[in-house]
């Protein structure tokens, strides 16, 4: 199993963690899109964060996140499903920043200010949506920001992102802890200096700790229980027939200007960047199903 989350119970003092090892699916995103280091990292990020928020999904719900800011990244957005399953893409994946203190610079990349908006489908007749502004532009602090603020939930996050010297990701994970009902926010405060005092999760994750060693490390002198353990990876659920529906969605006139003009086209899922051609045969076949 190349890429996992593990779930820590402190029942007694009434704290859940997540720890994520997500390196190999950030890594097939980076191929994926062709990102630059900057966008990598912050892709990477995003997804990562993505996944510690699949961890509170039940079976058949999905989330989605989606920062939005004035950086030259323009735009992220990452999906996830109870599963595991994650896919995401950056506008701008070609954006490359000089670095700051030796660190890149994703929160110029992202952009100071804008919004982090995060749709869950829990399976009821409505989206669940909500939304805040940018706390930090560094995906980790935006999503603890979200978490505290929107879910009024006290939480603390770390995510993070390290590349070889080719651009290739070396390490990639993220944990996020949080308090049972009724949330009594001490016990996280003390697990957030915990973590604070600990190396970054990406240096953990580099030394070979796996995920559940991260946990019981955070959650030291706790008493606490490994309790799941979640596969994770980066798949997309775009396929040819939903690409037909998306064609036949633009309208009879629009898709009969593709025909005249262009004879053919392709089309390219932004999660993934597979390519569906649809050649005049295929055309025509769309126009005469709508007749």
């Amino acid at each position: 199993m190349k890429d996992y989350m593990y779930l820590a119970l402190a029942e007694q003092d009434g704290v859940r963690g997540y720890a994520a090892a997500t390196t190999h699916l950030v890594e097939a995103a980076r191929e994926r899109h062709d990102t630059s280091p900057t966008a990598t990292v912050a892709l990477g990020r995003a997804l990562t964060a993505c996944v510690l928020m699949s961890g509170l999904l039940k079976t058949g719900q999905r989330v989605a996140l989606k920062w939005e800011g004035t950086g030259p990244l323009r735009k992220i957005v990452v999906e996830a499903d109870a599963k595991g399953r994650v896919r995401g893409y950056v506008a701008a994946p070609q954006v490359d920043l000089p670095g700051v203190r030796g660190e890149l610079d994703i929160p110029a990349a992202i952009g100071h200010a804008g919004l982090l908006t995060v749709v869950r489908d829990l399976q009821l007749p409505e989206l669940a949506e909500g939304a805040v502004h940018l706390a930090t532009s560094d995906v980790a602090g935006d999503l603890q920001y979200f978490l505290e603020q929107s879910d009024q939930v006290p939480s603390a996050v770390e995510i993070g992102v390290s590349l070889n010297e080719d651009g290739s990701v070396a390490a990639a994970g993220g944990i996020l802890i949080q308090p049972l009902p009724p949330y009594v926010p001490e016990v996280v405060e003390r697990l957030k200096e915990r973590l604070q005092e600990m190396p970054p999760v990406t240096a953990m994750l580099a030394d070979g700790q796996k995920p559940e060693a991260i946990l019981d490390e955070v959650f030291e002198g706790l008493n606490h229980k490994l309790l799941s353990k979640y596969p994770v990876r980066f798949e997309c659920n775009c396929s040819r027939e939903r690409t037909e529906a998306a064609l036949v969605s633009l309208g009879r006139e629009e898709l009969q200007a593709i025909l005249d003009t262009e004879g053919e086209t392709t089309v390219t899922c932004q999660f993934c960047r597979r390519e569906y051609v649809f050649t005049r045969d295929d055309l025509e076949a769309l126009l005469a199903d709508m007749e």
